[in-house]
């Protein structure tokens, strides 16, 4: 039973701290809360926490299909590029209207905040690498087993980190821009910055290092060893600190 503890907090942690970094999830999830409500912030990290989850269980029990379908992921990364940017060019428009309630194209519409949460997470494969770096390590050190159980434990453990990360930005946001009294022109500023520098941060993956060569099992430098994930077995991948710090392209 402790080592199910264990796994759960083990969960809880990696997400939330992979939740931390300024990227484009988070401070979508501040913007809503700032130029919108709390309700709505909420309702947007529960869409977001379940795509998660889904891709958690993806790279846990669909190691063979992901490695099938590698370039399914690698198009999703170009159009990750896209999205970024036109959500950046957005922001940056409507922080450049004189009126103080104009919102960039990803708010300024009536999509529920929870689709938009889900639309947000899925379009975000830089989680696919996250995952299957952390679940292999896990795997490594036997606290994670190929069993229903476990997979839940742990699963229900990241989805705590990943709401608990986001409420952060939720209500931190929201005390940090009433502190300093930052106008919506400044945040939505902000928001342009964030957006645009995570294209380019993701253009640079893709065109450097694409998802394929990044989910290319090899062994671990020390010490190598073979393990096994949902009855596969594979050779662990290095534990790269770019792609098992953040779950999505950070400044």
């Amino acid at each position: 039973m402790s080592a199910l503890f264990l796994l759960f907090g083990a969960g809880l942690l990696i997400s939330f701290l992979g939740s931390l970094p300024l990227g484009t999830l988070n401070i979508t999830a501040m913007q809503i809360a700032i130029q919108e409500n709390t309700r709505r912030a909420l309702s947007y990290a529960v869409g977001v926490a379940i795509v998660e989850l889904m891709y958690v269980r993806l790279s846990l029990k669909g190691i063979d299909w992901i490695l099938a379908n590698q370039k399914v992921f690698y198009y999703m990364e170009w159009a990750t590029v896209v999205l970024f940017l036109i959500l950046g060019l957005s922001s940056l428009v409507a922080a450049r209207k004189k009126t103080g309630t104009a919102k960039p194209i990803q708010l300024n519409n009536r999509m529920h905040r929870f689709w938009l949460g889900v639309s947000m997470s899925a379009i975000n494969p830089v989680q696919i690498p996250f995952w299957f770096l952390w679940s292999s390590y896990m795997f490594s050190t036997k606290l994670l087993q190929s069993d229903s159980l476990h997979f839940n434990v742990y699963t229900i453990g990241i989805a705590v980190g990943t709401v608990s990360g986001l409420l952060l930005f939720i209500f931190g946001g929201r005390w940090l821009v009433n502190r300093i009294n930052a106008s919506q022109r400044i945040i939505n500023l902000l928001v342009a910055a964030i957006f645009l520098l995570s294209a380019i941060i993701q253009l640079f993956r893709v065109l450097n290092k694409p998802m394929q060569e990044r989910l290319q099992p090899t062994a671990f430098s020390v010490p190598a060893r073979l393990d096994s994930i949902a009855g596969r077995p594979v050779v662990l991948p290095p534990f790269s600190y770019i792609h098992a710090c953040s779950k999505t392209p950070v400044l």
